[in-house]
């Protein structure tokens, strides 16, 4: 058989030195890698600290949008809330400045309702007292002092005390009502005057009035803060017709019931009215109903 020629020794050399001459090929292309990535890097940084780096201005592009979205977000939020807290400020002085007007408008009526009842009570009193010819005026007593004699003892004076005048009988006057007053009166009148003759002009013998006449009488009570009148029941906020004996007719409307007593007021001019049991039931006052429109 034929075989191939064993290799020279001077072949074996070539080989090795081809293959020392590729690594160190290899060494010098990895350091050269190396290098240039370092270098690299190195660049980078230079442009990271020079703010020129195009990685770095892209992301701070991005962060510099959401920095002044976010502060834009929080402007609109400051604008709305500050809008929201002028709003309710502004109502809520409106409330204060109304209510204050309304409270003082209501103390000016009340404060009126009262002096024109103590006014119509006196003219009451006073016109009562002309009807059963009595006189409010205390007249003195006349007293005769005679002549003391000789041989009489000196009088000792009278040192009992006087007593005190009674300071509430004004205030406990005005606690009755009209119809208590009127009645009380003509209690008195009839235990103090003497029973005399009576004439055709006495008052006795005059027609009696509407408001008098027991024919004339309505039902009136209040229960459970409502007025029933004449078969029909009222309440606060009601829109009502008042007519007095002298034929005046009022619109106006039932601010409040109390326990002997309703107060209306005046659809005209706002002013409010007392108007006890007492009146009503003696037909002084007549309620109508009306519509509220």
């Amino acid at each position: 058989m034929f075989s191939p020629p064993a290799p020279s020794r001077k072949q074996d050399a070539s080989e090795t030195d081809l293959a020392k001459h590729d690594e160190e090929d290899y060494v010098e292309m990895k350091e050269q890698m190396y290098q240039d990535k370092l270098a690299s890097l190195k660049r980078q940084l230079q442009q990271l600290q020079e703010g020129t780096l195009q990685e770095y201005q892209k992301r701070m592009k991005k962060l510099d949008q959401q920095y002044k979205e976010r502060i834009r977000n929080a402007e609109l939020f400051l604008q709305l809330e500050t809008e929201q807290v002028e709003r309710n400020y502004i109502k809520e002085k409106k409330a204060a400045v109304k209510e204050f007007e309304d409270k003082k408008v209501e103390l000016k009526e009340n404060l009126i309702a009262e002096l024109e009842e103590k006014k119509k009570m006196i003219e009451n009193e006073k016109l009562t007292m002309e009807l059963t010819g009595d006189s409010m005026e205390v007249k003195p007593i006349m007293t005769r002092k005679l002549r003391r004699r000789p041989n009489d003892p000196v009088p000792i004076p009278d040192k009992r005390r006087k007593p005190a005048p009674d300071i509430h009988l004004h205030q406990l006057n005005y606690l009755l009502t009209d119809e208590q007053i009127m009645e009380d009166l003509r209690t008195l009148n009839k235990l103090k005057s003497p029973k005399r003759p009576a004439s055709p002009s006495s008052p006795e013998h005059l027609p009696a009035t509407p408001a008098e006449s027991p024919a004339q009488r309505f039902e009136a009570r209040i229960e459970d803060g409502k007025l029933y009148y004449d078969k029909r029941w009222y309440h606060k906020s009601q829109a009502i017709y008042l007519e007095s004996k002298d034929n005046q007719k009022l619109s106006c409307v039932i601010s409040s019931v109390g326990a002997n007593e309703i107060w209306v007021r005046k659809t005209s001019d706002s002013t409010k009215m007392r108007i006890y049991l007492g009146q009503l039931q003696r037909g002084l006052f007549v309620i109508r109903r009306r519509s509220a429109a």
